[in-house]
């Protein structure tokens, strides 16, 4: 069966994203082998402001060949944004409907992994109802202070069992686990 696996980039404190949504602190080393874990997917999971923000960006015409190619690999993708808001948008398929039997439902289609790209509220959503099989988070050698953080509004404890770490030339450390024993 497909895995959803959540692979998101946080600062050492815990935050996904700066105060004003700003990204740039987030490093992509080329040993970090991102093209390696997109060819094991072929779906993404959206939270709609991620979508209308990430869904279809385009690198500027003077961005390199690399991020060109990074762009092109994730927007060939299959796209599934879940969002209240109903919509009609030719690049993804919009759900607003049960998440977890929709999650179930296309866990069981044929296909590779399925790529958790957030936003926050949708991730802390998949965690709520423990459909998130693989965790990958990148922790970056940034503290950023404020922001948006990773877990909020958590209804339950999340245990995890660690599977591998990754340490990489920038010094961004790569922890990948799998949920672990329920709490009580």
């Amino acid at each position: 069966m497909r895995k959803v696996i959540l692979d998101l980039a946080m600062s050492l404190d815990g935050f996904i994203e700066g105060p004003n949504g700003e990204v740039d602190w987030c490093i992509m080393d080329d040993d970090m082998d991102f093209s390696g874990f997109l060819s094991g997917i072929d779906t993404i999971f959206y939270g709609r402001v991620s979508y209308d923000t990430w869904g279809n960006f385009q690198p500027t015409m003077d961005s390199d060949a690399t991020e060109k190619s990074f762009w092109a690999e994730i927007h060939a993708k299959e796209k599934v944004v879940f969002s209240s808001q109903e919509r009609q948008d030719s690049a993804a398929a919009f759900v607003n409907s049960d998440i977890a039997a929709t999650v179930a439902e296309i866990k069981r289609q044929d296909g590779k992994d399925i790529w958790l790209y957030g936003g926050a509220k949708l991730i802390t959503s998949f965690i709520d109802q423990g459909l998130i099989d693989i965790y990958r988070i990148s922790v970056h050698p940034t503290v950023l202070g404020t922001g948006k953080p990773l877990f909020e509004n958590m209804q339950r404890r999340l245990n995890l069992k660690l599977l591998e770490v990754n340490k990489f030339r920038s010094g961004v450390v790569q922890l990948i686990y799998e949920p672990g024993a329920p709490s009580n």
